[in-house]
């Protein structure tokens, strides 16, 4: 069937067509394309019979399928709402926003409740674009729904087609973190991550980018890695470092944290324990707002969270106007930011 415009032009059927033509929603039709839980086989078939009639193909942008809601939602994996670098990707996103007509609404994946779960309910309540954050959902499946609602993925460093992404060059941030230790004389560093275990080196996610340039960089100097396995709360690294520094056999003399929220569980055990920063130093990335406070006055790598999410926000308008011809993959240099944190050995 050939759709045409006012104009008498053939135009490219929308979401709305094969949902009138199939005579079901288009939240139903949406779910069809996703492939989400909960859809029959006769519904399947029902959608199916009508994107072939009409030969549809979902698209990026998509907003004639559906009208504008003039929404922005954000989708973040957390473990915990009090996230710090999530409210400066979030902060530099509202004032990318500021003047554009269009409203965010913020929508967190708390730890364990289901990444998907957040995504799928974002799109069936239509809005016109999404800002995903370190979410943990393959990139096939945000390729999939990319076609659908126009999004931009912050943090990991994925390839994919259909969706653009935003990061800091983290092999170089956590090179430098490493050098710096390494110049004052520490050779016992622990890197103190999330995860469940050891990580791929081609990993995409940022946690797995910096472990494995981490063990290189330790590698490269003749010295043994030792990676210490914390959920991502604060309080999981206190508790982590607590039990790393009681270990006298393998207390190390310097800490590199994976992100600022464990580098500050890590100093919390550190100064209960009594230790200097010469006994023990700490390193940790992001520069959140509290590595500057001069009681905690953490050296960190600051990846920009604030122009992370700006630049995001930015690359998301343009794929809600549909004007990429191709997917963009910004990536930004980090940079040390060296405090009282970290000294001589």
């Amino acid at each position: 069937m050939t759709q045409v415009n006012e104009q008498g032009r053939r135009r490219r059927p929308s979401l709305a067509d094969v949902a009138s033509h199939a005579g079901v929603s288009q939240g139903a039709v949406s779910k069809v394309i996703r492939n989400a839980y909960g859809v029959s086989p006769a519904m399947q078939q029902r959608v199916q019979r009508a994107i072939d009639d009409l030969n549809y193909r979902p698209r990026t942008g998509a907003r004639g399928m559906r009208g504008q809601t003039f929404t922005i939602a954000i989708g973040s994996e957390m473990p915990q709402l009090g996230n710090d670098f999530f409210t400066q990707v979030t902060t530099g996103a509202a004032h990318g926003l500021a003047g554009s007509g269009y409203q965010l609404i913020i929508a967190p994946a708390l730890d364990g409740e289901g990444d998907k779960k957040v995504l799928d309910a974002l799109v069936d309540r239509q809005v016109d674009g999404i800002l995903a954050i370190s979410l943990e959902v393959t990139p096939s499946y945000l390729d999939r729904l990319a076609e659908y609602v126009p999004m931009v993925l912050v943090g990991r460093h994925d390839r994919q087609i259909n969706y653009d992404t935003v990061t800091n060059d983290d092999r170089a941030g956590v090179t430098s973190a490493m050098e710096h230790l390494l110049a004052l004389g520490h050779r016992d560093i622990a890197h103190l991550t999330v995860g469940s275990g050891p990580t791929r080196a081609d990993s995409s996610t940022p946690h797995a980018i910096r472990q494995a340039t981490y063990e290189r960089c330790m590698l490269e100097n003749e010295l043994r890695p030792h990676v210490v396995i914390s959920d991502a709360s604060e309080n999981s690294a206190y508790i982590a470092t607590r039990l790393l520094l009681d270990d006298r056999a393998r207390r190390p003399t310097a800490i590199f944290a994976g992100n600022d929220t464990l580098a500050i569980g890590a100093l919390r055990a550190v100064a209960e324990r009594g230790l200097s920063a010469r006994e023990v130093s700490v390193v940790g990335y992001d520069n959140i707002e509290l590595a500057s406070h001069p009681l905690v006055s953490l050296t960190t790598v600051d990846q920009y969270g604030v122009k992370i999410g700006a630049t995001a926000i930015e690359l998301l308008m343009d794929r809600i106007r549909e004007t990429p011809t191709e997917p963009r993959h910004v990536e930004l240099d980090p940079m040390l930011v060296i405090r009282n944190s970290s000294a001589q050995r």
